[in-house]
């Protein structure tokens, strides 16, 4: 099935979109800086890298000689992004001209980093402990069946066998701009909603976690922390197993909703519980042009508007009956029709012509 590209926003846009003083803060952390440096454009952070043990300010005008004149474009870019993300900071002198100096928070950490060498920012438990765990197959596939049971309960919460098995605090980020309800009646998809069920994987996540953080502050918890902690998170081994008792009150509730999601799988033993981060949570930094999780499948409609899908997925599915008529699902096929019905239908819960023409 056709997927919709995105205006890609990930956690560094998230990050440089913090207030001066919560960005001072993370880089408190030095798997924060870690990760920043890893999200930057190489020219930036060639740049970084550059300006690590250098503690006075660069002029501008001497920075640009650092390339040739038919990269300037690309040059600014680099500084751009350096300077939102504060790992660069403008300084002017009384002659108003202006300077880069690196952000001394960033560029300490980032010192003791390549002296020292970078630790984990917690040590798995040892297999005496946890006994068997799941390998990595088994890990992926809980990790998917998590998500696409979480978008099933955003189509339809009928969809999920024993109704909804998701938090407050997810379905509150169902609600931002996903979900509209009219008086006495159920929640459904809006516009919005319904693009981004054709989101790739990563693009989704995304979304969901930026609300998540964006609605932090409503659950009494600070954004930065949760930003931290998700990073963090990004650094630890797949598939290997973290004690619960060594997160904070903060981090175990956020660990629940990220177990929903399929970014953590729990586990309880006679003593002890942990937490195994999936391939979802460890590439929580990783670029969205990473395609790697779509599905495959293709859908052929007839002129008489008879409609085959060729897909195993009950996702696909569900996504094809908000603006059709499914008549039977095969292990590989779904067999249906677009009828006058169904797109009034599609149209009456704000799904648009250009969306459905997508999504087939």
């Amino acid at each position: 099935m056709p997927q919709v590209m995105v205006v890609a926003r990930n956690f560094m846009d998230m990050v440089a979109a913090l207030p001066a003083s919560k960005l001072d803060m993370l880089y408190d952390s030095a798997f924060i800086c870690e990760a920043v440096l890893r999200s930057l454009p190489p020219l930036a952070k060639k740049y970084a890298l550059q300006m690590l043990y250098v503690s006075a300010p660069v002029v501008a005008s001497a920075m640009e000689e650092w390339v040739l004149s038919d990269y300037a474009t690309k040059h600014r870019v680099a500084i751009d992004k350096l300077l939102q993300l504060r790992v660069f900071v403008e300084v002017r002198d009384r002659r108003k001209e202006v300077s880069y100096k690196m952000n001394q928070k960033f560029q300490g950490n980032m010192q003791k980093y390549l002296v020292d060498g970078g630790s984990l920012p917690r040590e798995p438990m040892p297999s005496s402990v946890t006994a068997r765990l799941p390998t990595l197959t088994e890990l992926e596939a809980y990790a998917l069946e998590q998500w696409e049971c979480f978008l099933l309960q955003l189509i339809n919460s009928s969809q999920i066998e024993g109704g909804s098995s998701f938090s407050l605090s997810m379905m509150r980020t169902f609600q931002r701009g996903l979900l509209s309800s009219r008086d006495g009646e159920a929640p459904r998809l809006t516009e919005n909603g319904f693009q981004f069920l054709l989101m790739e994987t990563n693009a989704q996540l995304w979304y969901i976690m930026r609300e998540y953080i964006s609605s932090a502050e409503e659950r009494g918890v600070d954004p930065t922390e949760l930003i931290s902690f998700l990073l963090e998170l990004s650094f630890h081994t797949l598939g290997e197993a973290y004690s619960l008792n060594t997160l904070t009150d903060v981090q175990r509730i956020a660990i629940r909703d990220l177990a929903e999601l399929g970014l953590v799988k729990l586990q309880q033993g006679r003593k002890d519980s942990w937490f195994i981060p999936t391939k979802l949570a460890t590439n929580l930094s990783a670029s969205l042009s990473d395609s790697s999780s779509s599905k495959e499948g293709f859908v052929v409609v007839e002129t008489n508007f008879r409609m085959y899908a060729y897909s195993t997925s009950r996702l696909h599915c569900e996504i094809l009956r908000l603006f059709s008529r499914i008549e039977y699902q095969l292990p590989n096929l779904i067999v249906g029709a677009i009828t006058k019905e169904s797109i009034y239908g599609a149209f009456e819960n704000g799904i648009t012509a250009e969306q459905v023409s997508l999504a087939l």
